[in-house]
């Protein structure tokens, strides 16, 4: 899948890019609250979600404001600007681009006028129609005797625009007659000046809930933004759900029958493990996977650690089952994430060491079981295992508690391309060989399946077994940089 320049990863190899996460969003709706402060809270803990922009739109049920720029959330607001967004409903966005190039134009909330006010939007995911949704707008607009303010340059975009180019409906009975023609992964926060809406794709594949304050609601891409900010969980926006939530309450209509296939992908690495999904915790699930590896990969050694921090709770389950003491041996440092600044040859050549350090006195002389969530090209567990030797390990023994990647994802996780891919093209022997494990095991698909408690049916697994439930169109006209790519032009769907 295409991926610009300025990319973030989350492996510990700052140049070996890794599956990057979908978007985080975040809603609310309440009266007499601080809502910009609570957004900006919500979007903290989605921040590892995404971290090249962040954004939040206000309204004092007038008009929205927009206030969003690249970087950390922590970076892009500070406490003047959140005292100046002052209102009653607010929308927040972290972005990790998965259409449309890292840059302030494509940050988001993105913001329209309608023909009665406006209208800001935040989308986590990626559409898979977005060429032909494009074309729509277009006749749209034609149709209406109107022209585009601004090129639409992503899939959000796209449906922002939609949404607005309806000069005879309010945004709700837009989004009613919009959101049977969006195909692919879409958990939608959007706003008007009164009125917080949220839709989930018919699929549910990033996933959404809603909570309640006690003097108003919150939609969010995880529950553990709805801790942060003090809301309790009612439950998940369900796949194919439109919800409206204003003084009137909360409303809900089915644009679309449900076809649950939530993303696997979200308990093995993008979710946080204090998160709930499909009332399991994450964490529950990690280590189960821990447990079952420790099950059917077993080995003899001294020690059991994660690579920080996705590998920690199958690690913790690992050491559990097997009765192989856990411990640290890796430091992480926390603040190696995005930055503007690209290191020199000298620093490069340190590679993973930027972002992890070995502690000796724990790993020297020491059989080693290494817990990842996944190997994606496989360069940073090479420069891993490299450097554990170098600090003494006698063995190392990687165990990851996910089944290979041989496919990329279209739905809003920006994995390498197939061929980039080293498990599309290697055996698990030959992928140990490459990085210099004296053992290598993965996870089972149905061993992972089994963890979730969800039906191998309700879950997309598109990643693992290349079964797509959303059919994709040709190459040319899906991927990151669609919209900014002017020779894109007839639509063509493969078969599911």
């Amino acid at each position: 899948m295409p991926r610009g320049d300025g990319r973030l990863t989350h492996d510990i190899d700052p140049q070996d890019v890794g599956p990057q996460d979908a978007c985080g969003v975040f809603g609310v709706w309440a009266p007499g609250e601080e809502v910009a402060k609570l957004t900006y809270f919500g979007l903290y803990a989605l921040q590892h979600r995404g971290q090249e922009s962040a954004g939040i739109a206000v309204s004092n049920g007038r008009q929205i404001l927009v206030y969003k720029d690249m970087g950390l959330v922590s970076q892009v607001f500070d406490e003047a600007t959140l005292e100046s967004l002052v209102g009653e409903v607010a929308i927040g966005h972290a972005r990790y681009s998965t259409t449309g190039a890292s840059v302030w134009h494509n940050a988001q909330p993105t913001f329209r006028p309608t023909a009665t006010g406006s209208v800001a939007l935040g989308h986590n995911g990626n559409l898979t129609n977005t060429h032909e949704l494009a074309e729509f707008l277009t006749e749209r607009l034609e149709a209406e005797g109107q022209k585009s303010k601004e090129a639409a340059t992503s899939d959000t975009s796209v449906m922002a625009s939609l949404l607005a180019s309806y000069p005879d409906r309010s945004v709700e009975d837009a989004a009613l007659e919009i959101l049977p023609r969006l195909r692919g992964a879409f958990s939608l926060v959007f706003m008007d000046e009164r009125t917080l809406y949220a839709a989930r794709d018919p699929q549910g594949i990033r996933p959404l809930v809603l909570g309640r304050l006690d003097s108003g609601w919150v939609v969010a891409s995880e529950t553990a933004a709805l801790d942060i900010v003090g809301a309790s969980y009612i439950r998940e926006i369900e796949p194919g759900e439109f919800v409206a939530i204003d003084g009137d309450g909360v409303r809900s209509e089915r644009f679309a029958a449900a076809e649950p296939k939530g993303c696997i992908f979200e308990y093995v690495y993008l979710a946080r493990p204090d998160t709930t999904i499909a009332d399991r915790r994450v964490f529950t699930v990690r280590s189960g996977i821990g447990r079952k590896l420790a099950q059917t990969a077993p080995v003899e050694a001294d020690l059991v650690i994660p690579v920080p921090e996705s590998g920690t709770p199958a690690a913790i389950g690992y050491a559990e089952e097997s009765g192989i003491p856990f411990g640290h041996g890796l430091v992480k440092n926390s603040y190696v994430g995005r930055t503007f600044i690209q290191p020199s040859q000298t620093i490069r050549q340190l590679g993973i060491r930027l972002k992890l350090n070995p502690l000796r006195d724990v790993i020297a002389g020491k059989r080693l079981v290494v817990v990842d969530d996944s190997i994606v090209r496989g360069n940073t567990q090479r420069a891993l295992v490299r450097m554990l030797r170098e600090f003494g390990a006698a063995e190392v023994h990687v165990r990851i508690s996910s089944p290979p990647v041989k496919w990329p994802c279209f739905y809003g996780i920006d994995f390498a391309s197939r061929a980039e891919l080293i498990a599309n093209g290697a055996s698990v022997d030959e992928i140990r060989r490459s990085i210099g494990a004296d053992s290598l095991a993965y996870v089972e698909l149905d061993d992972l399946v089994a963890a979730t408690d969800v039906p191998k049916d309700n879950l997309c697994r598109a990643c693992f077994d290349g079964i797509y439930p959303v059919p994709l169109p040709e190459d040319d006209l899906i991927g990151k940089h669609l919209l900014e790519n002017p020779d894109a032009t007839q639509l063509k769907v493969l078969p599911s």
